[in-house]
């Protein structure tokens, strides 16, 4: 089984200049000489991955950015050991491809959703971002997009009512054919519809504590 590894073992280590520590996985960032060029070293570490049966994530951007993220999806969605060793596989392909790491450039960003009862209003944002929810115990409950390319969305326990106008909401924008099945789903969820006056442009929802969303496609904009 693979070795679970914390930050500060991670951040110890000597052989993972490249690497920095976000949200739960290991990052590194390489830009390459040309767009082509990332191309190329996508192509060299999705080839080292089929061989060790270990998959990252790649990002190729332009003019010649590869952004490269890892985690054990047989543990979870956990840093392992595994993780480590298809790093510095990937390192060394980064350093043969003339690839300069910009270690400083990782990041990674969430939402957090403030809410009395977190039950209530978790199946909403389930159905509405159509995320999943990430199986750890032991701490807050947080939704991921099953692409991983959204980001996560985690709950926090409130002791007490804000009773102010939410002043944040999210938009969601799909493709117009799953629209309306979104925002069903999300009412069936435990939601409601605040104002469809702008559909099919966007539908205003809320969960069980006024939290709103909007649900938008291109159509008649």
């Amino acid at each position: 089984m693979p070795t679970i590894m914390t930050p500060a073992e991670l951040d110890a280590r000597e052989d993972l200049a490249d690497w920095r520590y976000v949200l739960g996985r290991l990052e590194a960032t390489f830009r390459c000489p040309t767009f082509g060029a990332a191309g190329r070293l996508a192509l060299a570490i999705a080839e080292a991955a089929d061989a060790a049966d270990h998959h990252p994530d790649l990002d190729v951007r332009y003019p010649g950015v590869l952004r490269v993220t890892l985690t054990t999806h047989a543990a979870g969605a956990e840093t392992t050991d595994l993780d480590v060793a298809m790093a510095a596989t990937i390192t060394d392909l980064a350093a043969s491809a003339a690839a300069t790491s910009e270690p400083s450039a990782a990041q990674g960003y969430e939402v957090g959703i403030d809410a009395l009862d977190v039950e209530a209003v978790v199946p909403f944002w389930e159905a509405v971002l159509g995320y999943g929810r990430l199986g750890r115990a032991d701490g807050p409950i947080n939704l991921v997009d099953p692409a991983r390319v959204g980001p996560a969305v985690w709950f926090q326990q409130m002791d007490a009512p804000r009773p102010q106008r939410n002043r944040l909401h999210l938009d969601v924008t799909v493709s117009p054919e799953i629209a309306e099945q979104r925002v069903a789903a999300a009412i069936a969820a435990g939601g409601r519809l605040v104002s469809d006056e702008h559909a099919r442009s966007w539908w205003v929802l809320a969960d069980a504590e006024e939290n709103e969303v909007c649900v938008c496609t291109w159509l008649d904009r």
